[in-house]
């Protein structure tokens, strides 16, 4: 198993950490529908944290809607952990098709033309 250290160092792209409204279509860990109000804390170009009021099956599939740049892409849920607020879990998200800017924002290792 990787550690934290190694992880950090193969990250992708740049982490922001910024709060983004989304809504999370899925299934939960008991097999329910989801389709429920969730908010990205940190973003990158491949992947998300979220703050979301269910628990989905690890490497299970969810679409998410982002209410700011209006769009829907799908993840594969790669981490979950309870938060320390009841009911509530941490999701480490991975874009499987990743779009150009899905999040809307610039990204600081992102390079603006001259």
């Amino acid at each position: 198993m990787a550690t934290v250290r190694a992880m950090i160092e193969r990250r992708r792209s740049s982490r922001v950490f910024i709060r983004i409204p989304i809504k999370v279509y899925g299934y939960g860990i008991h097999g329910q529908t989801l389709d429920t109000p969730a908010e990205a804390i940190a973003v990158s170009r491949t992947g998300a944290l979220v703050m979301a009021p269910f628990e989905p099956a690890l490497g299970s599939r969810i679409e998410v809607f982002n209410s700011l740049s209006d769009d829907t892409q799908e993840f594969r849920v790669i981490r979950v952990t309870p938060a320390k607020e009841p009911g509530m879990f941490e999701l480490g998200l991975e874009i499987l098709y990743p779009t150009h800017n899905f999040w809307g924002i610039q990204f600081p290792d992102e390079h603006l033309p001259a």
